[in-house]
């Protein structure tokens, strides 16, 4: 709980020092879920607890998420997540930190979806690297949310699979990202 609230903090006192009189969105409760498909079995996770900052003027944009908090279906599923794949106790956070591109087109006083081009440093197991993904900004009755949908590969980030499991988890895994936001 301590460490949530530190991430939290972190995050607004990173943005709240780039920018003076910004108009910032936060969410410590978003939802990032992975779904692996093979055709020996089917693995999703959620973790709802997720900690986010929107910078509307800028589109500065950062996800910070403890690993541990994915929840699997099966105990044992989520046992070796944490500790044989994201070895969570070594690397307990994964973060993004971006920009959304196409801040400046988006009229946040009027209900719509605008379709907005995110590029930053995705940091997971201790690998960064710079990605860029599609996703949408939704402003309904007020409420400012975003939805993203990507796909990682576990190579990429150093995540080594025993390869008496590698036939069930795919090479490539299906990330979802929703967060509604509430101005700060």
């Amino acid at each position: 709980m301590m460490m949530k609230k530190n991430i939290l903090l972190a995050c607004i006192t990173l943005f709240a020092l780039s920018t003076v009189n910004a108009q910032l969105y936060f969410t410590k409760n978003g939802q990032v879920s992975f779904f692996s498909k093979t055709i020996l079995e089917n693995i999703n996770a959620d973790n709802e607890q997720v900690i986010s900052v929107l910078n509307i003027q800028t589109g500065e944009i950062q996800f910070s998420l403890l690993n541990n908090a994915f929840h699997f279906p099966k105990a044992k599923m989520e046992e070796d997540f944490n500790e044989d794949y994201m070895e969570s106790s070594k690397y307990p956070n994964s973060i993004f930190k971006g920009n959304v591109l196409n801040i400046a087109n988006i009229n946040f006083e009027k209900d719509g979806t605008s379709e907005v081009s995110v590029t930053g440093s995705l940091t997971i197991h201790g690998v960064v690297k710079i990605i860029t993904i599609p996703g949408q900004i939704i402003v309904q009755g007020g409420k400012v949310s975003a939805v993203a949908s990507f796909k990682i590969s576990p190579k990429d980030y150093n995540i080594k699979i025993p390869s008496v499991v590698s036939n069930k988890i795919s090479d490539s895994i299906d990330v979802t990202v929703k967060c509604l936001y509430q101005e700060k």
